[in-house]
């Protein structure tokens, strides 16, 4: 299958743009060269979903230029409710769609050496640690067309590399605002903590605008070393007419821990890879994930984690509600590789269908190359227990009123276990918008 952009993003346009936000002679060949792998490498596979005639690579515009937001105040209301605008020692980014607009760096991280930037500024102004990690341990460029694609046309983002021995107190943001109808964005989240760190950090991507059919190719890329802690909150509430490919992973060295808490909360078609590579002996990863399904829309979440070291442990926990004529497919993958002994791997995936005509499939799977080990799986498809809504409708509730509750008490197990505060009020919130 061959990639056909349109307004002709070739090569020249490539080295032209990278050229121009100043980036250093390796990025752009990085660029080019993806972008030639993209042009006979095929899609990924994704199980139980044909995504052959999705949009991934048919955009007008690579950039929009839009205007800086001058303070904190200018924000849309939609994103303040997102934020502490009355924090002035915070630690937040805010992008309005492909345009680093407000950054604000707190006095901890200043002291500490942390870096947090946008990623042209980070490729302008750590050109070498960038290169040392970008597309190297977790996502790589020749995986697929959509990685091909996303290196070749990156055009937002955040870097973070926290130093050996940091230890961070209060949590980062960034906030990816799609305000721009002919807005498409290829995001890549780089985070790195060195041995000894630990850092929690928080995004959101919102589109305030109805799309045309917009392209969102977004990866992260989370690098734990040795004993290092990384918690990773997200929220995620793009408009009906993206077309998104979420691609999140993350690889936890020696004694390391990585913890995914996700609100997968976006109206139009998604696919989404999560997935951990546990490689060091000790390593650690838990992943939950929160879902609602509308319209017509068509999901597909693939939660993997491997263990490569002995002793290591891994958690998914997934809960998805699906109203109306939505699909959604949870695929849960254990892979405990040989020599990985001691090792544990547990996962969960519920899927909860409002309608008839809502269709939902968990899919668990164990893949055990080692005897000594710990393993177990549990999964379920259902549809609303009808003697649940009769016990809350027998005592004046509305049938609506009484759907909304059911909702959120399946939702509560893994809303409730989000670590991160933040990410649970801004995802109640969502939840409670999208089942009204």
């Amino acid at each position: 299958m061959t990639t056909e952009l349109v307004n002709s993003f070739g090569k020249e346009y490539i080295s032209s743009f990278s050229k121009e936000m100043g980036e250093p002679g390796w990025l752009t060949e990085l660029r080019i060269h993806a972008f030639e792998l993209a042009q006979d490498t095929p899609l990924p596979y994704i199980d139980k979903t044909n995504i052959e005639k999705w949009n991934f690579s048919q955009f007008e515009k690579h950039i929009v230029k839009s205007e800086d937001f001058s303070s904190f105040d200018e924000l849309p209301e939609e994103v303040k409710s997102l934020i502490n605008v009355d924090e002035s020692n915070q630690s937040l980014y805010i992008q309005r769609n492909n345009r680093p607009t407000l950054l604000s760096v707190s006095k901890e991280l200043q002291e500490k050496g942390v870096i947090f930037t946008d990623i042209f500024t980070a490729a302008r102004e750590h050109g070498d640690l960038l290169q040392k990690y970008l597309m190297k341990d977790c996502v790589k460029v020749d995986e697929n067309k959509l990685t091909a694609l996303h290196a070749a046309f990156v055009n937002g983002g955040v870097f973070i590399y926290v130093p050996k021995n940091v230890e961070l107190t209060d949590p980062i943001q960034a906030v990816f605002l799609h305000d721009d109808v002919e807005a498409n964005l290829f995001n890549h989240v780089l985070i790195v903590a060195d041995d000894n760190s630990s850092v929690t950090y928080v995004e959101n991507y919102i589109s305030t605008v109805k799309s045309t059919g917009n392209v969102f190719n977004l990866v992260t890329e989370v690098i734990a070393n040795g004993n290092a802690r990384v918690q990773y909150g997200a929220v995620d509430s793009l408009a009906e007419g993206v077309t998104t490919y979420v691609n999140r992973r993350g690889t936890a060295h020696r004694d390391a821990k990585i913890g995914w808490s996700l609100g997968l909360m976006n109206d139009g078609n998604t696919i989404s890879d999560n997935t951990t590579t546990l490689l060091g002996d000790g390593a650690n990863g838990d992943s939950k994930a929160v879902v609602v399904g509308t319209g017509e829309q068509i999901q597909n979440f693939t939660t993997r984690i491997t263990h490569f070291g002995k002793n290591t442990a891994a958690n998914i926990l997934k809960r998805g509600v699906l109203k109306e004529s939505s699909t959604a497919i949870f695929n849960g993958i254990g892979k405990i590789e040989h020599g990985a002994s001691k090792s544990d791997a547990q996962q969960e995936s519920r899927l909860l269908m409002l309608s008839e005509k809502a269709r939902g499939d968990a899919n668990p799977i164990l893949l055990i190359d080692e005897d000594d080990v710990t393993a177990g799986h549990a999964a379920s498809v259902g549809r609303v227990d009808e003697s649940q809504l009769y016990y809350l409708m027998s005592r004046g509730i509305s049938k609506k009123e009484a759907e909304r509750l059911v909702i959120h008490g399946f939702l509560a197990p893994v809303v409730n276990e989000l670590p991160i505060e933040g990410v649970k009020k801004q995802l109640v919130e969502v939840i409670e918008r999208k089942v009204k």
